[in-house]
């Protein structure tokens, strides 16, 4: 089985994350592809995967703009039933990656993934405990696509 892991980082921190959220599904066995928002270029890049978790930071409690613009991208890959997941860093309000999980469910009408959407402080990110809670949310993730 087959994950992709799509995010936009400005600080690097949400871009830690999806590289740890990747170690994650890999140790339950599955594949895991990690892609920057700016390296998807038609919809076309999104199909052939069997779950999906996109990532962006928080800023003025919203997600970034290029993963607005993606999402719009995204509605046309046609993902409807697969494994949705999302996540993000924040500093004061971690809203971002809630809205992308809903967009993801109720919008595409994928398949909501059980711990939903995964946010984490920034200063949280890099330390051993971060880079834990990273890699168990792609872990479980892991095990629930490849069910």
């Amino acid at each position: 089985m087959k994950v992709l892991i799509v995010y936009f980082s400005l600080s690097g921190k949400t871009e830690k994350m999806a590289e740890y959220i990747a170690e994650g599904v890999r140790f339950s066995g599955q594949q895991a592809l990690v892609k920057k928002i700016s390296d998807i270029k038609s919809a076309d890049d999104l199909v052939n995967y069997d779950g999906y978790i996109f990532g962006s930071p928080t800023y003025h409690r919203d997600m970034a703009e290029p993963m607005k613009t993606f999402l719009f991208l995204a509605k046309k890959a046609n993902l409807e039933g697969k494994l949705a997941g999302a996540f993000g860093s924040y500093t004061h309000s971690g809203d971002a990656p809630a809205i992308i999980f809903d967009t993801m469910q109720y919008v595409y009408k994928m398949e909501p993934f059980e711990l939903g959407s995964f946010n984490l402080k920034e200063a949280v990110v890099e330390t051993s405990e971060g880079m834990r809670s990273c890699q168990d949310y792609g872990r479980v993730f892991g095990e629930k696509v490849g069910t």
